[in-house]
């Protein structure tokens, strides 16, 4: 129900029906506009653009079809880098709302940014920190590639210079290697899902040895295949060590940060993935050079042991006088050693009868009585000194309690008095004249009767 001034016109048809003002219908939808349209993205061309001295600014967003107020308030436009204007294209994130005032639907411009390279910048940074978040860019995740690869796979476009280049490149440094092309768009709608099927397929087959994934440079927008989600997922279950080979050494895509490893160029892939023939035979003849010198020494070492092992030789004769020396020898270091051996023996059993004369029953038995008699005096003398002590503390206990004993009390002279009830009299009040008491001395008792009280002094 509404409350209206005095002199209003009653806003209650006479059937009494609730009518709502403008202002509150107004209030109603932005606040259900704001409580149910999440934070947004929209994209589209800006006109009828103004920027008084408030600070704020005031625009259009339109497409070929519809257009929408917008309004971006001065705390967050200083945070813009361009200078938006008539025409151009943006990509806002905005929250949807509704101007009270004139009841128009508007969208209030949280962040603002050139469109094109602007979103894809974005998106590219959006990607890089999700996939390093999941550890695709781990070094520990990169495989290593094969020294002498047999088969090269390159996927790439097959009307590329890129492809033309690194084919060049292999032939010339490592014409040993099968390089077969598979050939896949490089660019436009629907590319990146070609090399990402190029690479499945080329891991599900494990035909080649190695695969070098790219193309030629361009703008960002010629190498955007390369940045997507789908390539860089294949990169990363490719069982397969893989090459990036994507536009020039300053480009860098997404591709080059998951492969297991990043070329500058095509043509520097092709040289990373074979090894120069020149140098290759170069190498093999200066390690054959070194197995022949090795044979060589070896050989004459080995003919060095055949001449000592020659000089070595004796007659038979000479060898068993030898052997025989040598028998004789041992027999009499083993008649030492038994003869040691018997001796030491003989130590070890005179040193047991000793030990064992030491620990005989008697010897126990009386050292076990010494140690009962010593225990005996030490219990002995503990017990009387216990006895004493307990004494002594009796006897104190003792005269404590007949210093605070009644009887020690009447001895200085004082009584106690008792009712006919066998109270203790503490009080006037507990008696009466004529009332027979019990008087207790310290040397008897006695009856006596009550004549007068005297109440106690103030």
């Amino acid at each position: 129900m509404l409350n209206n001034p005095p002199g209003a016109p009653n806003p209650l048809p006479t059937d009494g029906r609730p009518v709502m003002t403008v202002s509150e219908l107004n209030r109603e939808v932005k606040q259900l506009l704001e409580g149910s349209v999440p934070l947004l993205w929209v994209g589209g061309e800006i006109s009828n653009f103004a920027a008084p001295s408030s600070g704020h600014w005031y625009f259009t967003l339109k497409d070929a079809r519809a257009q929408v107020r917008c309004a971006m308030f001065r705390g967050r436009n200083r945070n813009v880098r361009f200078q938006p204007g008539n025409g151009r294209e943006v990509l806002a994130r905005a929250r949807v709302s509704l101007y009270e005032g004139r009841g128009e639907f508007q969208l209030i411009i949280e962040h603002l940014e050139e469109a094109g390279f602007g979103a894809l910048m974005r998106r590219l940074e959006e990607l890089k920190a999700k996939l390093q978040a999941e550890g695709l860019f781990e070094l520990t995740r990169k495989k290593p590639l094969p020294f002498l690869p047999a088969t090269i796979g390159i996927i790439t476009s097959p009307t590329g210079a890129a492809v033309r280049d690194m084919i060049q490149v292999l032939g010339r440094r490592y014409p040993a290697a099968t390089v077969e092309l598979i050939p896949v768009a490089v660019q436009g709608q629907g590319a990146a899902q070609q090399i990402a099927n190029a690479i499945a397929l080329a891991g599900r087959l494990q035909r080649h040895d190695l695969l070098i994934v790219g193309r030629g440079g361009g703008s960002l927008e010629d190498l955007w295949a390369f940045n997507e989600e789908v390539v860089a997922r294949a990169l990363a279950a490719c069982p397969i060590p893989t090459i990036s080979a994507v536009g020039h050494e300053t480009d860098n895509t997404i591709a080059d940060l998951v492969a297991d490893v990043r070329a500058p160029t095509p043509s520097a892939a092709a040289e990373v993935a074979s090894a120069n023939a020149a140098t290759l035979l170069d190498t093999t003849a200066a390690i054959s050079r070194r197995l022949k010198r090795a044979m060589q020494q070896q050989l004459r070492h080995v003919g060095q042991r055949l001449q000592i092992t020659r000089n070595r030789l004796r007659h038979p004769r000479e060898q068993l006088h030898n052997r025989a020396q040598q028998l004789d020898h041992l027999e009499l270091r083993l008649k030492a050693a038994m003869d040691n051996q018997v001796e030491r023996r003989q130590q070890m059993l005179s040193s047991s009868l000793r030990g064992f004369a030491r620990v005989h029953p008697e010897q126990q038995i009386s050292a076990e009585r010494q140690r009962i008699a010593t225990a005996t005096q030490n219990l002995q003398r503990s017990c009387k000194e216990l006895i004493t002590r307990r004494h002594d503390r009796l006897q104190h206990a003792a005269a404590m309690l007949n210093n605070v004993s009644p009887l020690s009390v009447l001895q200085r002279g004082y009584a106690i008095s008792r009712n006919a009830d066998g109270e203790v009299i503490k009080s006037v009040q507990q008696v009466t004249p004529g009332e027979q008491v019990s008087v207790i001395l310290a040397s008897g008792e006695f009856e006596a009767t009550v004549d007068t009280i005297h109440p106690a002094r103030e």
